[in-house]
C-alpha cells in the first residue's frame, strides 16, 4: 500500500513538473510572439509618425537635424502653405516656394470623384456579381471565365483608349471624364463580389422564388443585405485605390475644377524653392490628404473585420 502511495505521489509531481514547464514555454513563446507583433506594429506605423514629424517642421531647418524624432523648429507654417493661408514672405521665409495651390478645391474634386466612382462602381459590379453566382443561363461560368482574362491586362493598355474615347466625347477637363474609365465595373470587384455570392444559401433564394419575389427583389432585399459588410470592404478598397489615382486624373484633368489632389500635391512638390522641394509643405499635404481616409476607415472598420471574419469562417 505503501508503494502505491509513493508511486502515485512520484507520478503527480511528474505531471506537476510538465505542466510546469509547459506553463512556462507557453510563456516565453507568448512573450516573443507579442514582441513581434509590437516590433511589426512599429515598423508599420512609423512611416506615418514621420510623415507627423515632418509636417510640423521647420522645412529651412529641417535638414539640421535630420535623426531627430520630434519635429525640427516646431511650426505650422507648412500647413499654412499647403492650405493657401501663409503669406509668399512668411513661406519663403520658412524654405517654402513662396506659391500656393488651391487645396480645398482640390479635395472637394477628389471627394467627388471617388465617390462617383465607387457607389457606381460597386452597385454596377455587385449585380453582375449576382447574375454570374446566382443565375443560371447558358454559358454562364465559359462568359465569366473570358471575363477574367481582363485581370491579366495591365491598365497602360487601356489608358490610350480611354483617353481618345474622354476626348471624343467632350469630357476632358471634367470629373465625370476621370470617373467614366471605372465608373461602372472593374472585373475584380465582380470577382471579389461573385465568390461571397456563391456562398449564399440558396434554400433561402428558392423560397422567395416561391413567395412570388423577383430577381430584384431577391437581389437587394436578400443578397445584398446578407453582402453588406463585403460591399463596405469593396467600396473602401476601391475608394482608397482611386483616390492614390495619379496618372489618369493627371491626363484627364488639367483644369481647376477637375483637378484632383493627387495632381495638386504632385503641382505643389514642382514648386521647388532654390531647387529643394518643400518637403514639410508635401508631407503636411499629404497629412491632410489622408484624412478622408482615417474618417472612412474610422467609421466603417468593423464592417471590415465582420467581413474578413465571415469570410474567415466560411
Amino acid at each position: 500500500m505503501a508503494f502505491l502511495v509513493i508511486g502515485s505521489r512520484r507520478n503527480a509531481g511528474a505531471a506537476t513538473r510538465e505542466n510546469d514547464a509547459s506553463m512556462a514555454k507557453s510563456k516565453v513563446s507568448l512573450f516573443f510572439g507579442r514582441l513581434a507583433l509590437a516590433l511589426v506594429i512599429a515598423i508599420t506605423l512609423f512611416p506615418i509618425y514621420w510623415m507627423f514629424r515632418t509636417a510640423f517642421s521647420n522645412n529651412r531647418a529641417m535638414f539640421s537635424e535630420p535623426l531627430s524624432l520630434l519635429p525640427v523648429d516646431f511650426t505650422w507654417g507648412p500647413l499654412q502653405r499647403v492650405l493657401g493661408l501663409a503669406t509668399p514672405e512668411a513661406a519663403m521665409a520658412e524654405g517654402g516656394s513662396g506659391a500656393s495651390i488651391n487645396f480645398a478645391q482640390y479635395m472637394l474634386n477628389s471627394i467627388l470623384a471617388c465617390t462617383l466612382i465607387t457607389v457606381l462602381q460597386v452597385t454596377f459590379s455587385a449585380m453582375a456579381a449576382y447574375a454570374f453566382a446566382l443565375l443560371n443561363w447558358k454559358g454562364r461560368d465559359k462568359v465569366f471565365g473570358i471575363f477574367l482574362i481582363a485581370l491579366m491586362v495591365p491598365g497602360i493598355f487601356t489608358l490610350l483608349p480611354n483617353f481618345i474615347l474622354v476626348k471624343d466625347l467632350g469630357l476632358l477637363n471634367s470629373i465625370v471624364g476621370i470617373a467614366l474609365p471605372a465608373m461602372f465595373m472593374t472585373p475584380f470587384a465582380i470577382f471579389f463580389l461573385r465568390q461571397f455570392f456563391l456562398g449564399v444559401n440558396r434554400n433561402i433564394i428558392e423560397a422567395a422564388v416561391i413567395d412570388g419575389a423577383g430577381q430584384w427583389r431577391i437581389f437587394s432585399r436578400i443578397v445584398v443585405p446578407l453582402a453588406w459588410p463585403q460591399i463596405v470592404t469593396l467600396f473602401i478598397l476601391q475608394f482608397i485605390q482611386y483616390w492614390n489615382d495619379y496618372l489618369w486624373p493627371f491626363l484627364v484633368g488639367q483644369s481647376e475644377s477637375s483637378k484632383l489632389l493627387t495632381v495638386g500635391l504632385g503641382i505643389f512638390k514642382s514648386q521647388t524653392p532654390q531647387g529643394n522641394p518643400d518637403w514639410a509643405g508635401l508631407m503636411a499635404g499629404a497629412l491632410v490628404a489622408a484624412v478622408p481616409i482615417f474618417i472612412l476607415l474610422l467609421v466603417f472598420g468593423r464592417k471590415i473585420v465582420g467581413s474578413i471574419q465571415s469570410s474567415g469562417v466560411k
